[in-house]
């Protein structure tokens, strides 16, 4: 079992910069492949990040290409997503997720993770 706790959330203006955290415990966090996804409302859950357990493969959503980067610190069970010039569109809920295998054909799928966290609101008001 694997639990995950992000943090980092709030709101923010157009062009600013916001970091997200995400927590995990339970499992050797190291053995697994991380990934943020979003949901704004109305909306199905999108596809942001994800890394695999060595950080050596790394895969974004256009959307968030260039401006988002996803990290992760093992020694600190903590994957990070660092968000630059963010849009008003970049608003929406933010979810940590974990699978144990990096799936390469659909690590873009919300199918591709097992565990999930409770999310964390991001708001970027124009």
């Amino acid at each position: 079992q694997v639990q995950l706790v992000e943090s980092g959330g709030g709101l923010v203006q157009a062009g600013d910069s916001l970091r997200l955290s995400c927590g995990a415990s339970g499992r050797t966090f190291s053995d697994y492949a991380m990934a943020w996804f979003r949901q704004a409302p109305g909306k199905e859950r999108e596809f942001v990040a994800a890394i695999n357990w060595s950080g050596g493969r790394i895969n974004y959503g256009d959307s968030v290409k260039g401006r988002f980067t996803i990290t992760r610190g093992n020694a600190k069970n903590t994957v990070y997503l660092q968000m630059n010039s963010l849009k008003p569109e970049d608003t929406a809920v933010y979810y940590c997720a974990a699978d144990r295998t990096y799936y390469s054909g659909s690590y873009f799928q919300v199918s591709a993770y097992y565990y999930w966290g409770q999310g964390t609101q991001v708001t970027v008001s124009s």
